[in-house]
C-alpha cells in the first residue's frame, strides 16, 4: 500500500485556507509581528502572509518587490473577505463543506507532521543502496522485440498464421492486415519492452517464444487476436546509482512514512462501523394478479 498523504501534494488553496479560516481548527498561537492587514475587525497575520506568498508566488514574502507584494496582499484579503461572507452565509454548516474543512485541517497536520519527521531522520547513502538494491532486485530481468499483426477475428488470425507457414512475410502481412495503428506502418514492430508493460496474455506468448519464431496459435486480449513474432532479447540495464540517487532519497523518505504510519495504526483504537447491506425488495411472483379496486362508497338507486 503506498502513503499518498505527501508533503510537496498539499494545494496552494489548502495551504491558504488552512492558514487563514480561523473556523478549521484550533486558535492559531499570538504573533509577535504586526498584522499585514486588517479586514472587517479581523487581522491577517504576517506568518499567514507568509504562507500565502510561498504558495502563490514560490517566494518569500521577504523577497517580493512592491508591487508583487501589493498583488498577494490584495489576493489574500480577497480571500478573507470572501471567507467572511461564506462565513456570515453559514456555509461551513453544509456536511459537504464541513467535512472538506475537517479533511484540509488534517491533511495539513498530517503533511506538517511527516516533515518533521523526515527531517530528525536524514537519510543516508547506505539508505539509498539498501533502496537501490531493493528496486534492482524487483525489476524485470529481460527486455523482449517483438512485433504483431492485431485482428479482430481469430479465424483471420488462424488464416494468417496459415500464410505465414507458407512462407509470406510478417511484416507485409502486418501492413495490410494489423488494426494496431501504431505499429502497422513498421510492419508490426513493437520494439523493445518488458513484460509488465503488455497485458498478461500477451507477455506470456512473448516468453515462450524463442528468437525468429511466430506464435502457431493465435493469442487473445481485450484488443483482438494477436499473431506474435519475437524478434530478439536482451537483459535489463538497470540505471547507475548515482543517477537516481535523488529519486531514491524519495522513495527512502515515502517508505519512512509508511512504516511510521503503520506503527501508528498498531497503538490506535479504531473502530469501524459496519455497512449493513440493502437487500433487494422481494420480486412479485409473475402470475400475480393486481388487488382490484374497490368500488366507491356510493348509495344504491338513483339519486334525483
Amino acid at each position: 500500500m503506498t502513503t499518498r498523504i505527501w508533503i510537496a501534494a498539499l494545494a496552494a488553496s489548502a495551504l491558504g485556507l488552512a492558514a487563514c479560516n480561523q473556523k478549521a481548527g484550533p486558535a492559531t498561537p499570538a504573533s509577535t509581528k504586526p498584522p499585514v492587514a486588517t479586514v472587517n475587525g479581523k487581522p491577517i497575520s504576517a506568518e499567514a502572509f507568509a504562507v500565502w506568498a510561498q504558495a502563490q508566488t514560490n517566494k518569500k514574502a521577504d523577497d517580493l518587490g512592491p508591487e508583487q507584494r501589493k498583488q498577494v496582499l490584495d489576493s489574500l484579503e480577497n480571500l478573507v473577505i470572501s471567507a467572511q461572507e461564506a462565513e456570515r452565509q453559514n456555509i461551513a454548516a453544509d456536511p459537504e463543506v464541513a467535512a472538506r474543512i475537517e479533511l484540509d485541517r488534517e491533511n495539513l497536520l498530517a503533511a506538517s507532521m511527516f516533515q518533521k519527521y523526515i527531517k530528525d531522520k536524514p537519510t543516508t547513502d547506505t539508505d539509498l543502496k539498501a533502496e537501490y538494491d531493493r528496486q534492482v532486485a524487483g525489476m524485470p530481468k529481460q527486455e523482449f522485440h517483438a512485433s504483431h499483426i492485431l485482428v479482430k477475428e481469430e479465424a483471420q488470425a488462424k488464416d494468417i498464421v496459415a500464410q505465414l507457414g507458407k512462407g509470406a512475410k510478417f511484416d507485409a502481412l502486418a501492413k495490410k492486415f494489423s488494426i494496431d495503428p501504431g505499429s502497422n506502418k513498421n510492419g508490426g514492430d513493437l520494439s523493445w519492452f518488458t513484460a509488465d508493460k503488455m497485458v498478461k496474455p500477451f507477455s506470456d506468448a512473448v516468453a515462450k517464444l524463442s528468437k525468429g519464431e511466430y506464435t502457431k496459435e493465435p493469442v487473445q486480449t481485450q484488443f483482438g487476436w494477436h499473431v506474435i513474432r519475437l524478434e530478439d532479447t536482451r537483459p535489463v540495464s538497470p540505471p547507475p546509482f548515482e543517477q537516481v540517487k535523488d529519486r531514491l532519497g524519495q522513495l527512502v523518505q515515502q517508505r519512512m512514512v509508511h512504516d511510521y504510519i503503520d506503527t501508528l495504526r498498531k497503538t490506535a483504537k479504531i473502530e469501524e462501523t459496519k455497512v449493513e447491506e440493502t437487500k433487494p425488495a422481494a420480486a412479485k411472483p409473475a402470475d400475480a394478479k393486481p388487488a382490484e379496486a374497490k368500488p366507491a362508497d356510493a348509495k344504491s338507486g338513483d339519486q334525483k
